[in-house]
């Protein structure tokens, strides 16, 4: 009998913390609330539009290098690998890959099992010759890769397209970086994108865009507070604010609170001074060698790096020594 070519494995990711995280970021002197909760099913729609608009030029760029250089970039990690995603989110630029690639197996890691099990059922359909393996899982933490049963795959490599590594501190990449290291072991390979250091009008437009969706995809995270944990923002009375912090080296976004209020969450009372901010969001951008120094100390030997001409987006492509 031969293997099924689809397969979903729930590691049951804590995602029972959020009322727990939210009442803690809540609580600091800086209030702060994680970026991974954006993503409900309004705010994943959200940042879909959010990637089409023109002011926003990472997805579109990157897209572009993966057209481009998707045959080099495939031949680099090697035919009959394991292809392991963190985050597939909608896997357009996966597409791409896989397509150049044919790997042995694909295995999709995401937090979200409703959102992973429709994409990984969808992409076993359009691509019938690859095994996929989806995994609910937390991958900003330890846990072990599941077997694939039967499967012979000649390497690991780890796809992470976006710019998600720059949502991370500094410290929290090279960890990242370090599990990942580790995943694809010696011989494996590692694909990653990366937003650049670039003009400061470039960067805040990305996150200002004209039409108010980066606005809306921030306060939806409001949204879902109030829907999930019986809160009651008032989202007229806060706005949304991004900018670019040069000494830093990365983009903020902030909700600030348009007047003195006093906000229920989860039954804790949490008072809001007018001008008072919750930071929801950083977006580290690096240089190109200050990438590959950062991915150097995780254990990888940075290889090949593909700009666009502008040099708005880095594809780096990293390898593990044997």
């Amino acid at each position: 009998m031969s293997q099924p070519r689809y397969s979903f494995r729930d590691l049951k990711p804590d995602t029972g913390s959020f009322a727990s995280e939210v009442i803690a970021g809540l609580s600091q002197p800086q209030k702060a609330l994680s970026p991974k909760y954006f993503y409900d099913e309004r705010g994943s729609a959200l940042f879909e539009r959010i990637c089409e608009l023109p002011e926003y030029y990472p997805t579109r760029t990157e897209m572009a290098l993966m057209h481009a250089h998707g045959r080099e970039m495939a031949s680099l990690l090697g035919p009959d690998c394991l292809l392991v995603e963190y985050g597939s989110g909608s896997g357009q630029k996966t597409l791409q890959l896989i397509e150049q690639l044919q790997p042995a197996a694909y295995m999709p890691i995401d937090i979200s099992g409703v959102q992973l099990r429709k994409f990984a059922a969808s992409l076993a359909v359009r691509f019938p010759q690859v095994r996929v393996a989806a995994v609910c899982a937390d991958y900003t933490r330890d846990f072990e890769l599941p077997e694939v049963a039967g499967l012979r795959a000649r390497r690991r490599a780890a796809y992470f397209p976006g710019s998600t590594i720059g949502n991370f501190t500094t410290a929290e990449a090279r960890d990242f970086l370090r599990r990942a290291c580790r995943m694809v072991r010696p011989g494996g390979a590692m694909l990653i994108g990366v937003d650049l250091k670039k003009a400061e009008a470039l960067l805040n437009a990305a996150y200002n865009d004209a039409q108010g969706v980066t606005a809306d995809f921030n306060l939806n995270l409001l949204v879902r507070i109030n829907r999930e944990l019986g809160a009651n923002f008032d989202l007229a009375a806060f706005r949304h604010h991004a900018f670019y912090n040069a000494r830093a080296g990365r983009i903020e976004m902030h909700l600030v609170s348009l007047a003195e209020q006093t906000v229920s969450v989860a039954g804790r009372n949490f008072v809001f001074h007018r001008d008072e901010t919750i930071h929801t969001e950083n977006s580290y951008k690096y240089s190109v060698e200050e990438f590959r120094e950062l991915a150097r100390s995780a254990g990888f030997e940075p290889g090949h790096c593909w700009t666009d001409s502008g040099r708005q987006f880095a594809v780096h492509c990293l390898a593990v020594p044997e």
